[in-house]
């Protein structure tokens, strides 16, 4: 289900401040090179991302899906010196890759790659988070949600993706669809949980937004 027009889609990106050089060698890289290129965040989501990196001035960032590396990236361009982004993805064939891109943007420092299982690594990790954001598989949606709320701190963001899914979050669901049983949990439970506000954007295949309450 494609959400906007392409010609509104083609205006947005062109009224948008476009990739820079390593970006786009990125984008054109993951494309040419890499299985699943629609996986990447792309310009109009990543500018979103630094922006809203930028807005928090977070200094600590967990990303659970790292791909290669598109979207860590952003993230870092909106940290300030002293922030830290740990980024986590279970393909360790593609760590040479982002490395290398995360070399080229110059955050080699700022970002601290994870490979394994999310799921084993989160409750591991000493982390009072500002912002995290989950790209990863949509079946633990759900518990990265819950692996993740008593580690952000109050006044901190959860950022997900994809979960408006094509569209099929408001189709009939055929029970052997995993993932989209899975998002339609996540926006439940999000939508339900006593301890965040939250806001679902049809930005892409959409970005469910949410803020843990505390501090103003």
């Amino acid at each position: 289900m494609e959400f906007i027009s392409k010609e509104l889609d083609n205006y947005c990106n062109n009224h948008t401040s476009p990739e820079c050089e390593i970006l786009s060698a990125l984008n054109h890289e993951t494309h040419t090179s890499v299985l699943n290129p629609r996986m990447i965040s792309g310009n109009l989501q990543g500018q979103f991302l630094t922006m809203i990196s930028r807005m928090l001035q977070a200094k600590c960032i967990l990303e659970i899906g790292t791909y290669t590396g598109y979207s860590a990236i952003c993230l870092a361009k909106g940290l300030p010196a002293d922030g830290v982004i740990h980024t986590i993805d279970v393909n360790e064939e593609l760590e040479d890759m982002t490395t290398r891109y995360f070399k080229k943007a110059g955050f080699e420092h700022q970002i601290v790659q994870h490979i394994g299982d999310a799921s084993q690594i989160i409750p591991n990790l000493d982390l009072e988070i500002d912002l995290a954001f989950i790209d990863a598989d949509k079946k633990n949606y759900p518990l990265y949600f819950d692996l993740l709320i008593d580690k952000i701190k109050p006044g901190g963001w959860i950022i997900a993706d994809n979960v408006l899914w094509s569209g099929k979050i408001i189709e009939e669901l055929d029970p052997s669809d995993k993932a989209t049983k899975a998002l339609l949990e996540y926006n439940k439970k999000v939508q339900d949980h006593p301890a965040v506000e939250n806001l679902l954007l049809p930005l892409r295949d959409g970005l469910m937004i949410c803020r843990k309450k505390g501090n103003q």
